[in-house]
């Protein structure tokens, strides 16, 4: 399930992608939880600090990981097959290690500033769901799936058209609904963050695609981790 959570051996990771928004849900809701205790108990930039942390050890790292991976493979100068082989070695080179620190940095201190704003921990849970819509848009039909990618062949295709949007909606609905409850301001700043979350994880597939000839495991994780991360970003900077 893209966690520590393992698909049922009767089960296909063809099933795994339409579940992955719902995953981000359950995920960034436990981080929430627990980034929110850190900044009552301890402080804010504690607090971030343990969100980050959990949503780390509930994935294994799988999606940072994608993330340096695909860093050093679409940052240096380099052809198709050997960005490909470099992303496929179990190294991390200097390009995926500056991508990385500064990834989290960036997420620590944008939630540490989230959390001492009222109702700023929504934004974890929104980013995490946005990730999760961002990776399973690589899922739609016809999307170029980079050579040699087991995984991206795996779930090609496994994601419709009508689900992605009915997913889009139902994201649109909660935040609608947030706003209805009084909270519009909030419910605003969180939509806009999630949309600017969403175009920055395409601009990442686009490039992706055009420079490894398709998008693979490791692109997805890194769709996942800048969409999070520019969603909490906007969502720090928008919300009053």
């Amino acid at each position: 399930m893209l966690t520590i959570a393992r698909v049922p051996a009767a089960a296909s990771a063809r099933g795994v992608l339409p579940w992955a928004p719902l995953v981000g849900l359950v995920l960034g809701s436990l981080a929430a939880a627990v980034g929110w205790l850190g900044g009552r108990y301890a402080s804010p930039l504690v607090g971030a600090v343990l969100a980050v942390a959990v949503l780390a050890a509930l994935t294994r790292g799988l999606h940072l990981d994608g993330l340096a991976d695909t860093a050093d493979g679409l940052g240096p100068l380099r052809g198709r097959e050997r960005a490909l082989e470099v992303m496929r070695a179990g190294d991390v080179g200097p390009f995926g290690v500056v991508t990385l620190v500064l990834t989290l940095l960036l997420q620590v201190g944008c939630l540490a500033q989230l959390l001492t704003v009222d109702r700023g921990w929504l934004a974890l849970p929104a980013a995490t769901v946005a990730a999760r819509v961002a990776m399973a848009r690589t899922g739609l039909p016809g999307t170029p799936i980079a050579a040699g990618s087991s995984l991206g062949a795996a779930v090609a295709g496994t994601v419709s058209r009508r689900w992605l949007a009915g997913t889009v909606a139902v994201v649109a609905v909660a935040l609608a609904a947030l706003g209805v409850s009084g909270q519009a301001g909030t419910a605003l700043a969180l939509g806009g963050a999630v949309t600017a979350g969403w175009l920055a994880a395409e601009a990442v597939r686009r490039r992706a695609s055009s420079r490894l000839g398709g998008v693979n495991g490791d692109v997805m994780g890194a769709m996942g981790e800048v969409a999070a991360t520019v969603t909490l970003l906007t969502a720090a900077v928008l919300l009053p």
